[in-house]
């Protein structure tokens, strides 16, 4: 993203100011910039200072990592949003309608676990062989115990 310029010096918040007010650690800003999430300008004495939209954009980082998205792809969304100005309702609103579906796969994904879960609870089994959450549809306990994969490729083993 590079060097961004702001004339006036209230808009711009240190990397420790960042980390307070967005709940995210310093180290995962300086991860954020190296990506290219976020930008930064360097003071004389070589400190990191942020625009106060900068919270704004972790904010979306963080929401976007918990539906599941890669960095690659958060990145990219980022990258769509106007440099020139603070992004819009408008703008975020864009850009989360697109993880709609993602967002459903997930509540689907959630709602199988849970029912799985109800017919597991109370049973106390965790039986490997039978457990539908640790072993549900497994095909290689046929070929006996232990890590089957693993031997691949070792004479004498199958």
């Amino acid at each position: 993203m590079g060097e961004v310029n702001v004339p006036s010096k209230e808009h711009w918040l240190s990397i420790g100011e960042i980390a307070q007010r967005s709940g995210v650690a310093a180290s995962a800003l300086r991860f954020y910039e190296d990506q290219g999430l976020i930008a930064s300008r360097r003071t004389a004495g070589n400190q990191r200072q942020y625009q106060r939209s900068t919270l704004r954009r972790v904010a979306f980082v963080q929401a976007a990592q918990r539906v599941g998205l890669a960095l690659a792809e958060i990145k990219g969304a980022l990258d769509s949003l106007p440099e020139d100005r603070t992004p819009t309702r408008a703008d975020w609103s864009k850009l989360s309608k697109s993880w709609r579906s993602r967002l459903d796969d997930r509540i689907a994904e959630l709602e199988r676990l849970r029912d799985d879960l109800d017919t597991c609870i109370g049973c106390g089994c965790l039986s490997l062989q039978r457990c539908n959450l640790y072993n549900k549809d497994d095909r290689l306990s046929t070929r006996g115990p232990g890590a089957r994969l693993l031997n691949v490729g070792i004479p004498g083993e199958a």
